[in-house]
């Protein structure tokens, strides 16, 4: 359910960059959209995948009340269950994290709104005291992977599945997109999807494997070019999608 295209979480309005490379030229056709669709998941997808996997095993209930830290003193401690921070425990680190990871201000606003709206149906369909929380904490949403782990856990998901999630969105968000700005032939498009399932599935494992790791050391991939992108698209008058 959390993976379907029809979950109310706004996904449907959001292109994962794929608008901006449509317009600069770089995806036209079937095989410039499994170029882009390989380079998102190797990146952006497999770092979402690890984020999402870690916030699913740390996710049990509401985070810890602690005082927010002073200006100019340390902000992150290690303890036996995980990283804790600013009084959210590793939810809030995990957070944190991500957003350090995100340099673009577009692709981070977007985060929040996805991850905001995620969280928010989660609480509709499945009531958590600590998705209730986490929302508490998080006023202005937690990032979009983080709430997906949250949820996937909420659900009596694992952190596997959490993974997995996150990729298929990373990869069907784009294709999808690409039927309706190219006018590709969807059978083409799901054929590409099922050539990148050996892969999906990979990433997933390998973000599982990271799912108790410290925050820290965590996935940092780069993909400057949908950061460039993410920035110029915000600036459109006229766009299909958001981002």
């Amino acid at each position: 359910m959390l993976a379907d295209g029809r979950f109310p979480a706004g996904g449907h309005a959001h292109s994962g960059g794929l608008e901006a490379a449509v317009v600069a030229g770089r995806v036209s056709d079937p095989g410039t959209l499994e170029a882009f669709l390989r380079g998102r998941v190797a990146t952006s997808g497999a770092m979402a995948a690890a984020f999402a996997a870690a916030a699913c095993t740390a996710f049990g209930g509401p985070p810890e009340a602690e005082p927010a830290p002073e200006t100019g003193t340390e902000t992150e401690t290690e303890t036996g269950t995980g990283t804790e921070t600013g009084g959210q425990g590793r939810i809030g680190v995990l957070d944190a994290e991500w957003e350090a990871r995100t340099p673009a201000p577009a692709l981070r606003a977007t985060s929040r709104k996805l991850g905001r709206q995620l969280l928010r149906t989660a609480r509709a369909i499945r009531p958590h005291p600590g998705l209730d929380a986490l929302a508490a904490a998080l006023p202005g949403g937690p990032h979009q992977p983080v709430a997906l782990g949250a949820a996937a856990r909420a659900l009596g998901l694992g952190p596997r599945a959490a993974a997995a999630a996150a990729l298929h969105d990373a990869a069907t968000g784009p294709a999808t997109a690409a039927v309706r700005l190219l006018g590709l032939d969807p059978f083409a498009v799901h054929a590409v999807l099922a050539r990148l399932a050996p892969d999906l599935d990979r990433l997933a494992t390998a973000a599982t494997g990271r799912a108790d790791a410290p925050a820290a050391e965590l996935p940092a991939y780069g993909a400057p070019s949908l950061d460039i992108s993410a920035e110029l698209h915000a600036t459109w008058e006229v766009r299909l999608f958001a981002s």
